[in-house]
């Protein structure tokens, strides 16, 4: 922690290695015994990150880093068995951090007042014994996930100043005494049961009047005694004279159809009763969508035979539109319509169990889980036959807006095949749940070989670096200019360039676009096109912007956005831009993990390339295959560059494959 967190003067006591803090006297540790039990270091205005791995940190309580200067991701480890969690005020960005899902002690939550954006992608299940939790003035967005009704001890809420849509019925039933969701994109009604707490709830869009009555037979919301009381005691729900009349009702209805039945059947000729059974087209199903039938009507009478012949002989005809024709000549015209055909999964991708999934990667533990995105989190997946895959769980709430469209992004993505774009091997959809598998590359993401301290990883070479930005190019080329139609990506950055153990790119999360939360992820970064920043709007010229701050992060090791540098070096784009064009300038700006060593016209021919990319304008930026024309040019000619900075090692670096 010390060091990521570089290595402050205020921090007395801390030592980078070595030392005792609990022998010793180090400021903001409190122990008992030999064990850490507290780390509050509030209001010192700390910088850089807050340490990758504090999982190890198991007798830790309580957690306290707010209000200093950090920026950047929450790392998806953090302390377990923490009691008290408070990451306030710390201009933290991204997704909030999965782990929080699994701090089964977890009493109080504070996350307010930093950047995070995108859904609230938390499982609720486990944290009954959360009393608070502040999230509020955030950039957070979506419904409320329905694991929020775990909750069962919370009873104080604050979620204002974020960007939630949708309703807050699932907070009925809370014990709670304190709620607040001002200013957000709420809809629907307040819950009676929410109405006598202390609420704060300005700035939605509520609808007026009163709240529709829920339906018969639904189950109230109970929260209190006064709410248990029966019907029959309340004088509420139904009388009997009026369940008898609706029976009655029912039965009429059923009468009156059975009547017209029986009638159709006699005007029917017999010829044409063969013709509708045996030679009408039929629109198939897929085998999932008849297995899907087959687990609703399972508990029903249908047998399974009684229930294919009954799916295989689904065929939608249109209603009546000329008034002249008779009921029956429009009821058996041989003009069916056609609807969408569910979307089919190639035979190559693979269909998962939740328990195959489960077993490779020892129920989804925080030991397995190797990143975490905006819709969701990515597991190291061991399988019985050696292999080693990557699982990417959607978060729920992501699935309860486009659960529809799972099946049709797993065809779709099934079709992108690129050396350079990240193979997806197979998928689950079994009891809610959606997952994604694709193949594992064992150097992870391009931003935590360029960002992260790890003692065993070594510095990219600059035509190593060249090398994985001439692979992106190729495969932002094949999905904008090879797939038909085009793919825009929409979250293109380090983060999800994978690197394989040649350090060769690969690009994930292609063609999941549908599935991201409504644009400000990039925004708080600084590494997306302006235009989308002002409109929201993703285009093939976004993608390239984001591209070029790729190339960036390449050239220079730094961050889109780093907030523990000076005002005007904190954002990448814009501290960069200015100086692409002057050499003197440009050989300042390149990763000192390089050492010097990098051809010059090389470098200058990059940073050509870069700043056609991050042009403000979209119009002027140049296609990616144009881009991946520079790059080619620019690996021929470096390889018989022998002109240098630095030590004269970096003439036989030059020659390093960039293929």
């Amino acid at each position: 922690m010390f060091t990521s967190m570089n290595s402050p003067s205020g921090l007395t006591g801390w030592t980078a290695s070595g030392g005792d803090p609990c022998g010793q006297s180090w400021k903001g540790v409190t122990c008992s015994g030999s064990k850490v039990t507290q780390i509050k270091i509030p209001n010192l205005g700390l910088t850089g990150s807050i340490g990758y791995s504090l999982q190890n940190l198991q007798s830790v309580t309580d957690f306290d880093l707010s209000h200093n200067n950090f920026g950047g991701t929450v790392p998806y480890n953090l302390p377990p068995n923490v009691v008290r969690l408070n990451l306030a005020s710390c201009n933290f960005n991204g997704g909030l951090p999965y782990s929080i899902s699994l701090m089964k002690s977890l009493k109080e939550l504070d996350l307010s007042q930093n950047q995070f954006n995108g859904q609230l992608g938390l499982d609720f299940s486990q944290l009954t014994s959360l009393t608070k939790m502040d999230i509020s003035d955030n950039a957070l967005t979506g419904n409320l996930p329905t694991t929020m009704s775990s909750l069962t001890s919370l009873t104080s809420l604050d979620l204002q100043n974020n960007q939630f849509t949708g309703t807050i019925d699932v907070l009925a039933d809370l014990p709670l005494d304190t709620l607040n969701v001002a200013n957000n994109h709420f809809t629907g009604w307040i819950p009676k049961e929410l109405e006598n707490i202390n609420l704060q709830k300005g700035g939605n869009s509520w609808n007026s009047g009163p709240a529709p009555p829920p339906p018969p037979g639904a189950p109230s919301h109970k929260k209190s005694g006064s709410h248990k009381k029966s019907s029959e005691s309340s004088g509420s729900g139904l009388s009997a004279g009026a369940i008898v009349g609706i029976i009655l009702a029912i039965f009429l209805v059923v009468a009156i159809v059975g009547f017209v039945i029986f009638k159709r059947r006699l005007r029917r000729p017999s010829h044409d009763v063969e013709k509708t059974d045996m030679d009408k087209p039929f629109v198939p199903l897929a085998s999932s969508d008849v297995q899907e039938l087959k687990s609703v009507h399972s508990s029903s009478s249908l047998n399974t035979t009684t229930l294919d012949a009954s799916v295989a002989a689904i065929n939608i005809k249109p209603p009546p539109h000329d008034r002249h024709k008779s009921f029956d000549d429009e009821d058996f015209s041989n003009k069916p319509i056609v609807t969408k055909v569910p979307a089919r999964v190639p035979d190559n991708v693979k269909s998962f169990s939740i328990a195959d999934l489960q077993m490779a990667t020892d129920s989804f533990s925080s030991e397995n889980l190797i990143g975490e995105g905006s819709i969701g989190r990515v597991y190291r997946a061991h399988f019985d036959d050696g292999k080693v895959l990557a699982v990417k769980k959607i978060n729920s709430s992501v699935i309860d807006n486009h659960s529809r469209d799972f099946t049709e992004v797993v065809a779709s993505i099934s079709q992108l095949h690129h050396s350079n774009v990240t193979e997806l091997v197979g998928y689950c959809s079994e009891h809610g749940q959606h997952l994604l598998i694709y193949e594992f590359h064992k150097n992870g993401s391009l931003h935590d070989f360029l960002h992260l301290e790890d003692e065993y990883s070594k510095p990219l070479t600059w035509n190593t670096r060249v090398k994985i930005a001439l692979g992106s190019a190729r495969a932002l080329e094949y999905l904008h200019e090879i797939c038909s139609p085009s793919v825009v990506h929409q979250n293109f950055k380090s983060e999800n360039i994978l690197l394989d153990g040649e350090l060769n790119p690969h690009l994930s999360d292609c063609g999941l676009a549908r599935m991201l939360p409504d644009v400000n992820q990039a925004v708080n970064h600084n590494a997306c096109a302006p235009e989308v920043a002002d409109s929201g709007e993703y285009t093939l010229k976004s993608d390239v912007y984001s591209f070029g701050v790729v190339m960036l992060e390449l050239l220079t090791g730094r961050k889109p956005f780093d907030s523990s540098r000076t005002r005007a070096e904190q954002s990448l784009v814009r501290w960069a831009t200015p100086q692409l064009h002057d050499i003197d300038a440009l050989s300042k700006m390149v990763d000192p993990a390089l050492e010097g060593l990098f051809p010059v016209k090389s470098l200058s021919r990059f940073a050509d390339v870069i700043a056609l990319c991050v042009q403000p304008e979209p119009e002027f930026r140049p296609p990616m295959s144009e881009v991946v024309q520079s790059l080619v040019r620019l690996v021929q000619r470096a390889n018989m560059s022998k002109r240098t900075v630095g030590t004269p090692r970096e003439s036989s670096d030059t020659t390093d494959s960039v293929n």
